[in-house]
């Protein structure tokens, strides 16, 4: 904990000092169709998956889907469907802003930025969530362009929750979500106009698989958007990034289930490798940085402080390296990228 704000450490330390009987209650997420056991649901549904990875996958893997399974419920009852980053003015004021706008702004912008069409007969109607939370991108883009859209998710509790929103949306014929791995996906080729991946790129293991996944799926002219968490590009006299960077990165990903970071270059020269055209990357870290703080106050509110402590400890220690994303950010380590590109005709 040294190395976090005073100020941080602080607020977050009584986290660590609480009495063990309220962390060791399981967050109620006020929806009966989530009360199976997570860690066996999660190896029923993905054990042929699993048997086929390394350890070391297999166990990032499942642990990512504790994690959400723990932390979603909270996450919803604080801030709603959408499950990543809001794009802000630059320099406003984490107190002042309207998180829930400034989170389908991102989704908003994103779709700006990639040059996704507003005319009836060019917009898209097949999309895949890559990495869709409990799917309110999904459900966005399905009301947006009248399109049918597919999630999927590591996690059965999102996919569950994520279906039960649909359904009560009016939206069951729309959309749908599975519990499936992103490197692995149960879609033939060539089959969607958009492909939207919004901060589910930083935890896949194999980069390279990942884009290729996300190429494969693309129907000839879909429009591919990745919107992730990278760290800074390296120097042309640099071949890694320096000894205390990795070291922060490393708290991160420890917390966050992450495997090793890349830059926005790599991605791009990813890309570039598939031959993908109309390739577009920027840095959109600016937009972003009254994220985090804004998390961090409505962790320390009465509501949201208790029913972190019952999330689970995955959550809790997800908690405290929040400070850590804000540092990263501060030192211009941690960079929130978008990259879009487009699969030829």
């Amino acid at each position: 904990m040294a190395i976090l704000p005073a100020s941080c450490t602080y607020h977050l330390s009584p986290l660590l000092q609480l009495p063990q009987r309220l962390a060791s209650q399981p967050y109620s997420w006020p929806r009966p169709a989530v009360t199976a056991p997570t860690s066996r649901r999660f190896a029923r549904l993905t054990a042929a998956a699993l048997s086929t990875m390394s350890p070391e996958e297999a166990s990032l893997k499942k642990g990512i889907a504790e994690l959400y399974d723990q932390s979603s419920g909270l996450w919803e009852d604080i801030w709603g469907d959408h499950m990543h980053h809001g794009f802000y003015e630059p320099d406003s004021a984490a107190s002042d802003a309207d998180h829930r706008f400034a989170q389908i702004r991102m989704i908003e912008e994103s779709l700006r930025f990639a040059g996704v069409s507003e005319e009836e007969e060019k917009r898209p109607k097949r999309v895949v969530d890559v990495g869709c939370g409990i799917g309110g991108s999904s459900r966005y883009l399905a009301k947006k362009y009248g399109a049918s859209c597919q999630g999927i998710t590591l996690s059965p509790l999102q996919a569950q929750r994520a279906q039960t929103l649909a359904a009560s949306q009016g939206l069951a014929d729309k959309v749908s979500f599975q519990v499936a791995d992103a490197l692995d996906q149960p879609f033939p080729d060539g089959q969607f106009d958009l492909v939207w991946s919004m901060e589910s790129g930083e935890h896949m293991p194999d980069k390279k698989k990942f884009v290729g996944e996300l190429a494969r799926v693309a129907a000839p002219g879909g429009t591919i958007i990745l919107v992730t968490w990278c760290h800074r590009d390296l120097s042309p006299s640099e071949e890694s990034l320096k000894p205390e960077e990795k070291a922060l990165l490393d708290k991160i990903c420890s917390a966050y289930y992450l495997p090793d970071w890349c830059s926005t270059t790599d991605y791009v020269k990813l890309l570039e490798s598939l031959s993908l055209q109309d390739i577009k990357a920027a840095d959109w870290s600016d937009y972003v940085a009254p994220f985090w703080p804004a998390v961090i106050r409505s962790a320390l509110t009465f509501k949201g402080f208790i029913s972190l402590l019952r999330s689970g400890w995955k959550t809790i220690r997800g908690a405290l390296v929040m400070p850590l994303m804000i540092q990263g950010y501060k030192k211009g380590l941690i960079k929130f990228a978008i990259i879009t590109c487009r699969k030829p005709e």
